[in-house]
C-alpha cells in the first residue's frame, strides 16, 4: 500500500488540481497523489471540479461579470463553464464611478461586480445592491478572513459584498529608460514635467489621480477641501501637456516603451516585473491608497443563482490561490494564502512591511460622489 506525506507543497498541488481540472488526470489521482482520498466528501465543497453534477443542474445561460483590467484568471472561469454549463461574458471598467453611472443608468444585465471598499455604502444607500444569502457561498468563511478588509461589505447587520483581494495604489517606472529614481509623489509630478515629459500615464479614474495629485502638498489622499482640491487640480492641469495618457488599462503602453511611469496597482506591478524586472513599484514615502475589492451582486441582476455559483467558485481557496498567481494580488483569506507559493508570499509588492502601509488611506465613499471632484477630473480630462 502507498503511504502519501501528510502534506504536499502549495506548488505540487495547485499542479496537481489545474491537471484534474483540464482532465488530465483521474479524480482518483488526483485524491491520491494530494493525499485527500479520506477527505473527498469535505474536499466536494471545497473544490468545484468534485462536486456531483446535479448541484449544478439547475444553473443555465449566461453570468455577466464586470470587472477591472487584467483581473482575473482565465482557466478559473473557464472551468466554471465546463463544470456548469454558463457562460462568462466579462466586461472591464477603468474606475468606479463609470461602474456606479452604469448602474444608475438601469438595465446592465450585470450578474456579479468588483466594487471597491469606499463604494458599497453608496450603491446600498442607491438601492442598486442586494444583501447576499451566505447560505449559498458555502466557500467564504468569514472567520478565515482579514478583518480589516472585510468591514465595508457589512452594512447594518447585512453582508452586501465579501471580499476577493487588496492591494495599493502606488506607481512603477521604467529603471533602465529613466536616470532618476523618483521615491515620492512631489518626483513623480516633477519628472512628468521634466525627465519623463511624454512618457508618464494615470488612471482615467479621479480617487487615485486626483488623490496622488493632493499627497503631491501633503494633502489627505481623500481631501474633499476646496482649496486642497484646488491645489490639485493647478497642478493636474499643468501635468497634462507632459501626459502620454490617462487610461486604467495601462500596461500594454508601459510594455511597448511608449510610457516609462505611470500610476500603478499591486498586480498590474507584478505582471510587469514578471517579465521585465526594470520596472519597480514604489509606494510614495507620503502615501497613497490601500484597498479591497469585494464581489456584489447588482439589485437587478437578471441570474441570479448563477451568481453565487460563481462567486462561490471564485472563492474556493484553491481556485483563489490559482487568481492570486494569475493577477497578483494578494488575497484576504487565510485559507488561500496557505496554498499560494512562498516566493510571492515574500514579495513585497503584494504584502509590503508594516511601516510601508502605514501612510496609506482607504478611499472614502465621500469622494465618489463628490461633484466637485467630478467637476475636476472632467475639466483635466477635456484641457
Amino acid at each position: 500500500m502507498t503511504k502519501h506525506p501528510d502534506y504536499i507543497p502549495a506548488t505540487k498541488f495547485l499542479e496537481e488540481l489545474r491537471r484534474f481540472q483540464k482532465g488530465s488526470v483521474s479524480r482518483r489521482h488526483f485524491l491520491g497523489v494530494t493525499g485527500l482520498g479520506l477527505a473527498t466528501a469535505v474536499m466536494s465543497s471545497a473544490v468545484p471540479g468534485l462536486r456531483p453534477r446535479r448541484a449544478h443542474a439547475a444553473l443555465s445561460g449566461t453570468v455577466n461579470f464586470t470587472t477591472w483590467p487584467s483581473y482575473f484568471a482565465q482557466e478559473n472561469l473557464d472551468n466554471f463553464t465546463k463544470n456548469t454549463g454558463v457562460k462568462i461574458n466579462v466586461a472591464v471598467f477603468g474606475s468606479n464611478e463609470e461602474m456606479l453611472a452604469k448602474l444608475q443608468a438601469g438595465s446592465t444585465g450585470w450578474d456579479v461586480f468588483v466594487p471597491t471598499n469606499y463604494t458599497i455604502s453608496t450603491y446600498k444607500d442607491l438601492d442598486l445592491v442586494q444583501p447576499l444569502d451566505l447560505a449559498k457561498l458555502p466557500n467564504y468563511d468569514q472567520a478565515s478572513q482579514e478583518q480589516r478588509f472585510t468591514a465595508e461589505g457589512i452594512i447594518d447587520g447585512n453582508v452586501y459584498a465579501v471580499p476577493k483581494d487588496w492591494g495599493t495604489t502606488g506607481f512603477t517606472y521604467n529603471a533602465k529608460a529613466m536616470t532618476q529614481k523618483p521615491a515620492s509623489w512631489k518626483e513623480f509630478w516633477d519628472l512628468t514635467r521634466n525627465e519623463a515629459t511624454g512618457r508618464v500615464m494615470v488612471h482615467d479614474y479621479q480617487l487615485t489621480t486626483i488623490g496622488n495629485a493632493l499627497k503631491y502638498f501633503g494633502y489627505s489622499f481623500n481631501s474633499n477641501d476646496p482649496k486642497e482640491l484646488a491645489d490639485a487640480e493647478k497642478l493636474l492641469i499643468e501635468a497634462k501637456p507632459h501626459l502620454f495618457g490617462i487610461n486604467s488599462d495601462y500596461k500594454p503602453s508601459l510594455i511597448s516603451g511608449d510610457a516609462w511611469m505611470s500610476v500603478c496597482w499591486t498586480g498590474d506591478a507584478v505582471q510587469l516585473q514578471r517579465d521585465m524586472p526594470e520596472f519597480v513599484y514604489v509606494l510614495a514615502k507620503e502615501g497613497g491608497e490601500i484597498w479591497s475589492d469585494f464581489y456584489a451582486i447588482p439589485k437587478d441582476a437578471p441570474n441570479i443563482e448563477a451568481a453565487y455559483a460563481l462567486i462561490d467558485h471564485l472563492l474556493t481557496p484553491a481556485v483563489n490561490a490559482v487568481e492570486v498567481q494569475a493577477h497578483g494580488y494578494p488575497s484576504t483569506d487565510a485559507r488561500t494564502n496557505k496554498l499560494v507559493p512562498k516566493e510571492m508570499l515574500e514579495n513585497p509588492v503584494l504584502y509590503p512591511v508594516a511601516e510601508a502601509l502605514a501612510p496609506l488611506e482607504f478611499g472614502a465613499a465621500a469622494t465618489l460622489t463628490n461633484p466637485l471632484r467630478a467637476e475636476i477630473m472632467a475639466r483635466f480630462k477635456a484641457a
